[in-house]
C-alpha cells in the first residue's frame, strides 16, 4: 500500500466463518470473564449479599463484553439502536439466568474451598453458550447485501 492508496477496510467478522467467530468470541469471553470474575470477589469483600456482588459482576463482564464482541467477534463498527436494544434485552434475559443459577448452585454445592468460585463458573458457562447463539443468530446477524 502507498500513501497515496486507502487503506481497505476490514471483513466483517461473520465473513471469516464460525471457527473464527468462535475463536474471537473466546478470547473475548475470557477477558471478558475476568472482569466479571475480579469484580465479583471484590464485591464479595463489602460485605454484600452475594446475589448482589454477582448482579454487579455480571453487569460489569457484561459491558465489557458488549463493546468487544460488536468491534471484534462479529464485525460490527456500528450497531445502532436496534442492536442495542436487542442487546439488552438478551443480556436481561441471561442476567437473571446468571445470577439465579449462581445462587441455585450456591445453596446446592456443598460447603468447600471456592464454592462462590465453582458457583460463578457454572453460572458463567450457562450464560455464555445463551450468548454465543443469540448473539449470533439475532443480534449480531448478518444481513444479506442485494
Amino acid at each position: 500500500m502507498t500513501a497515496t492508496q486507502p487503506e481497505e477496510a476490514p471483513a466483517p467478522a461473520a465473513s471469516h466463518g464460525l471457527v473464527a467467530q468462535l475463536l474471537r468470541f473466546a478470547a473475548v469471553g475470557g477477558i471478558s470473564a475476568l472482569v466479571d470474575f475480579g469484580v465479583l470477589h471484590l464485591v464479595l469483600l463489602t460485605d454484600v449479599p452475594s446475589w448482589l456482588a454477582r448482579a454487579i459482576s455480571f453487569i460489569c463482564g457484561t459491558t465489557t463484553a458488549y463493546f468487544l464482541n460488536k468491534r471484534f467477534t462479529f464485525g460490527e463498527a456500528a450497531g445502532g439502536r436496534g442492536r442495542l436494544a436487542g442487546f439488552v434485552l438478551l443480556y436481561a434475559t441471561t442476567f437473571a439466568i446468571a445470577v439465579g443459577v449462581y445462587q441455585l448452585a450456591l445453596s446446592f454445592l456443598p460447603e468447600m474451598s471456592f464454592k462462590t468460585s465453582i458457583a460463578w463458573v457454572i453460572s458463567q458457562g450457562t450464560a455464555t453458550v445463551i450468548n454465543f447463539v443469540m448473539l449470533r443468530t439475532v443480534v449480531f446477524r448478518s444481513t444479506p447485501t442485494s
